[in-house]
C-alpha cells in the first residue's frame, strides 16, 4: 500500500568516522570548507514512521532523554522538508530507536534525518528520486548526505559534496562514548580560536590515506588517520587526551576523536584485538561504554517487514 494507509515503515541508518578530517578557515557564511573522508560504520540507528494525525517524535535506547522531542529534532526537520518539497501534510508517528551514541560526533542525528527521509517517502509513497533526496539532506546539514549513501566517500564544500571512495577490505574499529556530550558548533568556534593566528591551509584529501582504504592495508590507514578539529576537542574536553592513551596502550593500532567528538575511535588490527581494546577502556575511569564494530556499512536502508 501506498500513502497514510501504508503499514509502517522502518529505515536502518548507520554511524560514521572520519578518517580524515581536514578543515579550512571559516568561510564569510560561517561555514569552513572540509575534506572529509567518510567510513560508515556498523552501528545503527532505526527510524520508523508510521501514519499519524500529526507530526510526532519518540525516542528510545541510550541516552534517549537526550534526544529533543520537538520541531528542532533533525528527523523532524527531515519529515517536514520533505513534506513541503511535495506539497504534503507532515502527519506522521517517527520513532527512533538510538545505538548511536548521542552528541557523539559519530553523525547520529544526521543519520536519523536521512532514515526519516527515507522512511517518509516510502510511507507517503512521494517517489523522490536519489538525486532529490540527496539535496534534502544536504539542505538539512553537511553530514546528512554521506548517512543516505554510506560505505565510503569524500566530503567536499560543507561536507555535503560526496565522491564516493573505494575499498579494499574490512576495517575493525573501536568507538568509546565518553560521559558527556560536545557541541559540534562549539568544537569549531574552538577550532577558530586556536587557528586565529596562524594561516590555515585549503583542505585537501591524503593520498596515502586513499591508497590505504583502497588496499585495504589497516597498518598504512593508521598512520594516516588525521582531524584537524582533535586539538579542539581536547581543549574543551581535556579527558579525551586519556582516553586515547589508553586505547593506544592496550594494542590499538591509531587512535584519534571521532569527528567534533566526544567519542574516541581506535583502529584495530582484528575483532580479537578489538574486544582486548574494548575491555582495557571499560575498566578506565574516563570511558562509559567502548564497542567494537568493523566498516565500511551500507548507507540508509528499509527493513524489510516481518513476514
Amino acid at each position: 500500500m501506498s500513502g497514510d494507509r501504508a503499514a509502517a515503515v522502518t529505515v536502518r541508518v548507520p554511524a560514521k568516522v572520519n578518517v580524515q578530517l581536514a578543515v579550512g578557515a571559516a568561510r564569510p557564511d560561517g561555514f569552513h570548507d572540509l575534506a572529509n573522508v567518510f567510513l560508515a560504520v556498523g552501528l545503527y540507528d532505526e527510524v520508523t514512521a508510521a501514519p499519524a494525525e500529526e507530526l510526532r517524535i519518540t525516542c528510545t535506547g541510550p541516552d534517549a532523554d537526550q534526544v529533543p522531542l520537538d520541531r528542532s529534532n533533525l528527523a523532524a526537520r527531515a519529515a517536514l522538508l520533505l513534506a513541503e518539497r511535495f506539497g504534503r501534510e507532515p502527519r506522521v508517528h517517527l520513532h527512533i530507536a538510538k545505538d548511536i551514541p548521542v552528541a557523539g560526533g559519530m553523525a547520529g542525528g544526521s543519520a536519523d534525518a536521512a532514515g526519516a527521509l527515507v522512511a517518509c517517502d516510502a510511507l507517503w509513497g512521494t517517489g523522490a528520486s536519489r538525486a532529490e533526496l540527496l539535496e534534502l539532506c544536504a539542505e538539512l546539514g553537511s553530514d546528512v548526505p554521506f548517512s543516505l549513501v554510506g560505505g565510503a566517500a569524500l566530503g567536499t564544500g560543507r561536507g555535503e559534496l560526496l565522491e564516493p571512495l573505494e575499498v579494499g577490505g574490512d576495517f575493525w574499529w573501536v568507538f568509546a562514548a565518553a560521559e558527556g556530550g560536545l557541541s559540534t558548533p562549539a568544537v569549531y568556534r574552538e577550532f577558530d580560536r586556536l587557528t586565529a593566528a596562524t594561516a590555515v591551509p585549503a583542505p585537501a584529501a591524503a593520498p596515502a590515506l586513499l591508497e590505504a582504504l583502497r588496499s585495504g592495508d589497516a597498518v598504512a590507514l593508521a598512520g594516516a588517520l588525521a582531524n584537524d578539529l582533535q586539538p579542539a576537542a581536547l581543549s574543551l574536553f581535556p579527558s579525551l587526551a586519556h582516553t586515547l592513551a589508553a586505547g593506544v596502550e592496550a594494542g590499538a593500532l591509531a587512535a584519534l576523536v571521532s569527528g567534533s567528538g566526544p567519542t574516541t575511535a581506535f583502529l584495530v588490527k582484528d575483532e580479537g584485538a578489538g574486544r582486548t581494546v574494548a575491555e582495557a577502556l571499560r575498566a578506565g575511569a574516563h570511558c562509559r561504554t567502548a564497542r567494537v564494530t568493523s566498516s565500511p556499512a551500507p548507507g540508509a536502508a528499509l527493513v524489510p517487514r516481518a513476514s
